[in-house]
């Protein structure tokens, strides 16, 4: 055991006045090494276990001191050197956030829920000398999350060569409140952000000790699905990530054009005062000393929103600024989305007649436009135009945005994908939003493939019945990712890339083959660009 004391673990939990609180991480006493061999890193001495595979895993390291109590809402701090070899073999606590249902298919291999959560996990092949580094970042909507769920574990990336790093970053009020109180204190006279600063402080982790685990802390590239992904777009954008990662990987996810946007900071301090009125709360003193459970609660469209914050230190300017000066770290990229998400847009569709009247009711003087770039003379065209609709206008038109601004203002490449694989269901499978016959390429569904973890979904019941052909499949979309990795172009003997170009838009379509496709028509990312977007939120409270 790490802590070897029940009684220290229950002090600790009385101290901090919430039951939610996990035991602080503390060295055990020195041990003869694992099979997975001791590293000496800067805050000491860490060993791992060995998997079946022979990859060694190093799970659940700090890399930033516990953000409790005081240091809640404040940047990550250093972590304090321990005595001893600490056992990294389990993975730390999930950030705080909501649970998920039951019959969710991402589940967390953390065995508790906490604020003291900022821990990452490495995975490598044993013998790697300046191997690539991939380090992944989970998606959520910045309020759900966590570096143990299976879907993203780093065995066979790691068995492809590369060394794998995932990391937990705080997430919903804890991780993106802003508030005028912090803003004060702040020696930036700036708040909110706190899981973007997280994911910085596991950078610099990175470029501090993965040498040690046999990385090249020359060739680090992030990864990120979602919420990751918007991550992976603001560290691009941000001066303080310069310098700490060397390539980029966006998987259905950008800040930047498409249909949302970021609060400025006067708003987002706003909705932290809100949520102080909400949490009846006197000061921000009150707020800090609140059990973490209270404040973490489901969304709700009423409530305020907490979400990335366009804060002036973090991101000195709008990112759409920052890349039009062409101030983003400039670095390869591979950018792409699912054939079938969408989020927002028209919906579910009945049949033709169901479609034309929500077409009207959404987009009123313009439903004529509309339907002119997404015409339907049947039930069936109906429902898959409004699909093809939902996806351009969320996810597909925000990542064309980010793919034509490094295009126009940089210098590295550009590669993109359609992720348009449907997954091999087990017979009889059902879930309460999610039709198995007409799911198609929803969202998250390339994640698994990318990372080899396709068996992540049958570890609690068993839901897909995956073939020889989606393993192989797998395994040279992987291989693709280290490729990218290892050298800026993911170029493989089994899956050629073109390289994305504002005057001839092609992406790699990753479906039942591989096939070089057009981008959808830019005519219709026009029509999308001219909506309003609304804020990005990481979750509203309930009023």
């Amino acid at each position: 055991m790490r802590v070897t004391s029940l009684l220290m673990v229950v002090s600790a939990l009385l101290a901090s006045g919430s039951a939610v609180l996990a035991a602080p991480h503390r060295a055990a006493p020195a041990v003869s090494p694992s099979a997975a061999g001791v590293v000496s890193i800067d805050s000491g001495r860490v060993d791992g276990k060995v998997l079946a595979s022979g990859v060694s895993a190093y799970l659940g390291i700090p890399y930033a001191a516990p953000p409790v109590r005081d240091l809640r809402w404040r940047d990550p701090q250093p972590v304090a050197p321990w005595a001893g070899t600490y056992h990294a073999d389990r993975f730390g606590p999930q950030c705080m956030q909501p649970l998920r249902n039951a019959l969710a298919n991402q589940y967390s291999g953390a065995e508790i829920t906490s604020e003291d959560c900022l821990t990452l996990n490495v995975w490598r092949k044993p013998g790697v000398k300046k191997a690539p580094v991939i380090v992944y970042i989970y998606g959520g909507g910045f309020y759900i999350g966590s570096a143990s769920m299976p879907l993203y574990g780093g065995e066979a990336v790691s068995r492809q060569g590369a060394v794998f790093v995932n990391l937990n970053y705080r997430v919903g009020p804890l991780g993106f409140m802003a508030h005028p109180a912090l803003s004060a204190e702040s020696p930036h006279k700036t708040s909110g952000n706190y899981g973007f600063l997280d994911q910085i402080a596991a950078l610099k982790w990175v470029q501090r000790n993965i040498a040690a685990f046999g990385g090249d802390p020359d060739n680090v590239t992030i990864v990120g699905q979602s919420a990751g992904s918007m991550s992976v777009l603001t560290l691009q954008a941000s001066p303080l990530a310069k310098g700490l990662f060397h390539r980029a990987v966006g998987m259905s996810g950008a800040l930047l054009g498409g249909p949302v946007a970021m609060a400025g900071l006067a708003d987002a301090e706003q909705d932290g005062l809100k949520l102080q009125e909400v949490l009846k709360a006197k000061d921000l003193a009150q707020l800090r000393a609140m059990p973490a459970d209270r404040i973490v609660v489901p969304r709700t469209p009423n409530g305020p929103k907490i979400g990335p914050v366009q804060d002036g230190y973090l991101l000195p300017q709008p990112i759409e600024t920052i890349f039009a000066r062409s101030g983003q770290n400039d670095v390869p990229l591979m950018l792409g989305f699912a054939h079938d998400e969408a989020f927002g847009g028209l919906g579910p569709i009945r049949d033709l007649a169901d479609y034309r009247a929500k077409v009207a009711e959404r987009y009123k003087d313009r439903a004529d436009a509309f339907l002119a770039l997404y015409p339907a003379t049947t039930d069936a065209e109906a429902r898959a135009q409004a699909r093809a609709a939902d996806r351009d206008g969320t996810m597909a038109v925000s990542m064309n945005d980010w793919a034509l601004a490094q295009s126009a203002h940089g210098r590295a490449p550009v590669f993109s994908y359609q992720f348009a694989r449907a997954h091999s269901y087990a017979p009889g499978v059902t879930f309460p939003d999610l039709d198995p016959a007409t799911a198609g390429s929803y969202h998250t569904s390339e994640v698994p493939f990318f990372l080899g973890t396709l068996d992540a979904f049958n570890q609690f019941r068993h839901t897909r019945d995956w073939t020889a052909a989606d393993r192989a499949f797998s395994d040279a979309m992987t291989a693709s990712l280290v490729a990218f990795a290892r050298t800026g172009n993911p170029d493989t003997a089994l899956l050629h890339w073109p390289r994305f170009s504002a005057d001839t838009q092609n992406l790699l379509e990753l479906g039942t083959t591989a096939k070089i496709v057009p981008w959808p028509d830019q005519r219709k990312f026009a029509f999308f660009r001219a909506e309003a977007r609304p804020a990005a939120t990481g979750g509203a409270l309930r009023d």
